[in-house]
């Protein structure tokens, strides 16, 4: 059986090259791969750098304020935190304005570790070889198709044709 080609890409609203979320999808996962050879010798994935990027800029955070930030569930979030701690960056404690509740802060190991972070981003920029003009209004375009995102979630589904 020969399938009998479709529109050309350009015509087909559903071709791959098409999407924004391949294109998307495809992009986060490369992106995060180029900053694995910086995080690696930290002892960092990806995922708990975000965790550290947001402590270092906020300080000590509950785990649901934490959780909000990065847009992550809790449920997800707790074991990043739990490694973190495990390598001596983070500690958990009761909230004391309200025990129920635990915060994350920093160590003075976790601390210091900024320091070397502090090169990554320059490292990142000149591995992808793209001026740093091109990267924030990608982070800035970025940002919106994320609020776009979050409030098309908030909003009924569109009536889709059978």
């Amino acid at each position: 059986m020969t399938s009998t080609p479709g529109p050309g890409p350009a015509d087909d609203p559903l071709a791959l090259e098409r999407q924004v979320c391949f294109a998307l999808s495809v992009a986060a996962r490369t992106v995060v791969s180029v900053y694995r050879p910086w995080l690696e010798p930290m002892g960092l994935t990806h995922p708990q750098y975000l965790v550290m990027l947001a402590l270092w800029q906020h300080g000590p955070l509950a785990l649901k304020d934490l959780s909000r930030l990065l847009q992550l569930d809790p449920g997800t979030l707790s074991p990043l935190v739990k490694r973190l701690e495990a390598a001596g960056y983070v500690r958990r404690d009761r909230d004391p304005r309200d025990e129920r509740n635990l915060a994350i802060a920093l160590t003075d190991t976790g601390r210091a570790l900024r320091e070397r972070a502090e090169r990554i981003p320059a490292g990142i920029v000149a591995s992808l070889g793209l001026p740093v003009e091109d990267l924030l209004a990608l982070q800035r375009a970025l940002t919106r198709v994320n609020a776009a995102a979050v409030d098309a979630l908030a909003r009924p589904l569109p009536e889709v044709a059978s």
